[in-house]
């Protein structure tokens, strides 16, 4: 059955199914797909004749690498399949980076969310104890590009990475690997003050690039990307690559982890090593000599 609006505009229909308006092209070959026929794949979604063709050609060790990890998946995802996650984050996130760009308000925000060594070592440099602003710092960013950046970011690595991780493993991927990113300024750069989701979405970039691989999919943009975003941090004044460098280790880590629990009987195991992951994180802040602050 189709539709006038079908047959005077066919791109803007799924090609399986003419009622169905959608805006979502197969990453193979490129045709209109709606929510149904999408099948997400290691980048983007892909519709099912080439998802089918795409199995076809795949090697025994790659049909085996995704049966074992779509097989440990299933039991971890969220009913619906929706990035919930993903859209919490970015709305609170949002929230807080529009606030920041207010007059007055804005300042006292960054103060209050802001993460800098000194708030971990308060009897040498004087300032309050707040370890929390290694996480809240996550929530906060430097100016409306930077929000923007990040959040698209977020968007597109959500899209993927939640679905097939789901809801409890993807949050804890994204809030380690800020932390990490924050662990990595203490210990790299103690005196410098930092906000931002960039840690966690390096964390991302670095699992998508673990678990793509682990299944078999070819991962070199997935690499490339990493590789751009993270040598632009080296040029660019103002952005600290200490806290991608951070996050990005972590959520390879973690996502390492992940690819090597992913059977219902290892989940156990899985969350014990995120928990002793998370441990080291704290411990090495810990270990940092505040005498670096004083340099």
């Amino acid at each position: 059955m189709t539709t006038p609006e079908f047959e005077s505009n066919r791109e803007n229909f799924c090609y399986r199914h003419p009622d169905r308006q959608s805006f979502v092209l197969c990453q193979r070959c490129m045709r209109t797909i709606c929510h149904e026929c999408q099948t997400q794949g290691p980048v983007g979604v892909v519709c099912p004749e080439c998802m089918k063709a795409q199995r076809n050609a795949e090697t025994p060790a790659q049909r085996r690498a995704r049966q074992r990890w779509r097989g440990g998946a299933v039991t971890m995802a969220g009913r619906s399949g929706r990035p919930i996650v993903t859209y919490v984050l970015l709305a609170v996130t949002s929230l807080i980076g529009l606030l920041q760009l207010l007059p007055g308000v804005g300042r006292i925000i960054t103060g209050e969310l802001a993460f800098a060594a000194a708030f971990l070592y308060p009897d040498l440099s004087g300032a309050p104890f707040e370890p929390w602003r290694m996480l809240t710092a996550v929530f906060a960013h430097g100016g409306f590009v930077h929000l923007a950046l990040n959040m698209l970011a977020l968007w597109m690595l959500g899209q993927i990475l939640e679905p097939m991780l789901g809801r409890g493993r993807y949050i804890a991927l994204y809030l380690i690997s800020g932390f990490g990113g924050s662990v990595a300024v203490a210990v790299i750069a103690p005196g410098t003050s930092t906000v931002g989701a960039s840690g966690a979405i390096f964390g991302l970039m670095a699992a998508l690039l673990i678990i793509g691989r682990h299944i078999g999919a070819n991962v070199t943009g997935i690499l490339v990307i990493l590789a751009i975003n993270f040598a632009f941090g080296f040029f660019v004044s103002g952005i600290a690559w200490e806290a991608h460098l951070g996050g990005a280790i972590v959520g390879a880590l973690i996502a390492l982890i992940y690819t090597r629990t992913r059977r219902r009987e290892q989940r156990i195991w899985q969350i014990v090593l995120v928990a002793a992951l998370t441990v080291v994180l704290i411990v090495t802040v810990a270990v940092v000599p505040p005498a670096l602050l004083l340099s």
